[in-house]
């Protein structure tokens, strides 16, 4: 995210920040596709992608990661507002053992959470530990996802993950790839495999995104969203 923030003025961003999300979900009209709902999971996106949570279904069972910044304040406090929970900090990193406690704890519990794989500060599109380690652990299944709008009003931000945002009425798609669950008993040294296939599965869903919104506007499916 763009450097805005700092002590003098996090708490109008705060405000202005968790307005405009307010406002916007009103007018960001996301078609799900392949989502198979289940429940507990993980969802894992590319950092660019993390408003797609805006189509996330049961967003008080949904606990999102977010790190302990001036920038994740700010997230953590817009994202509380649109009904999901947040825990603070980072998965698979050194010190982070509390954060990823908390996701297993709520895992077993049988409420999902999300994440960005590539966050908070990159490198681009490389999948960190985080998602693998609580798949793990938990037993839940990783589901990628993204979203997708060619309007000129979905734009990309100015900033290191070139975050995707809607500005105003938006049809957009969110679409979720095939779930993958990693054993228990899985070798740290195959970890690496599950991480690249996470990947793989997050660049095709940007690959057939395209696509996929052509069909959706082609079937009309923005008309059957709930009013």
């Amino acid at each position: 995210m763009v450097r805005l923030i700092n002590n003098k003025n996090v708490i109008i961003l705060k405000k202005a920040i968790s307005g405009y999300m307010q406002l916007q979900k009103y007018y960001t009209h996301i078609v799900e596709i392949n989502n198979k709902h289940l429940e507990p999971c993980i969802y894992a996106m590319w950092h660019a992608d993390q408003f797609c949570i805006y189509g996330v279904p049961n967003k008080n069972k949904v606990s999102i990661l977010i790190s302990n910044s001036f920038d994740g304040d700010l997230v953590a406090y817009a994202v509380e507002g649109l009904g999901f929970k947040t825990v603070r900090g980072s998965a698979g990193k050194r010190g982070a053992i509390e954060s990823s406690l908390k996701m297993v704890e709520l895992l077993e519990a049988g409420e999902s959470v999300a994440l960005m794989v590539d966050g908070p500060q990159g490198p681009l599109h490389s999948v960190k530990n985080g998602a693998v380690r609580l798949a793990k652990m938990s037993g839940a299944p990783i589901v990628p996802m993204g979203w997708y709008c060619p309007q000129w009003n979905f734009i990309n931000l100015p900033s290191w993950d070139k975050m995707t945002a809607p500005i105003g009425d938006t049809k957009i798609v969110n679409l979720y790839g095939e779930p993958i669950y990693v054993p228990k008993d899985l070798p740290q040294d195959k970890e690496v495999e599950i991480r690249r296939q996470l990947k793989d599965a997050l660049d095709d869903i940007h690959k057939r995104l395209p696509e996929v919104y052509k069909e959706a506007k082609k079937n009309k499916l923005w008309n059957n969203l709930k009013k």
